[in-house]
């Protein structure tokens, strides 16, 4: 059987990874309900919805590769570190 996920249950994962939480969140252009919407995130098709979050430090944002699915981040600054690049080929 298929693992389902929520954007709410990635993001988490990546705003922890940076050392962030939600209580960091300056801006977020999803509902409630959008973040709870269950997905499967594995190969095949993109099913989340599209979004960006904001926070002090960072702009978090949807990325996909093969339809797997997954939230990715940048500075929201100028800090000198290169972005690697997001998705696939």
């Amino acid at each position: 059987m298929a693992k389902m996920t929520t954007w709410r249950e990635l993001v988490s994962t990546a705003l922890h990874d940076r050392g962030e939480g939600w209580e960091d969140v300056v801006s977020n252009t999803m509902t409630d309900e959008e973040m709870d919407v269950e997905f499967y995130d594995g190969f095949g098709g993109a099913e989340g919805c599209p979004f960006t979050i904001w926070t002090e430090n960072r702009v978090y944002f949807p990325a996909v590769y093969d339809g797997a699915e997954w939230c990715a981040s940048v500075s929201r600054h100028p800090n000198g570190i290169p972005t690697r690049h997001v998705g696939g080929e």
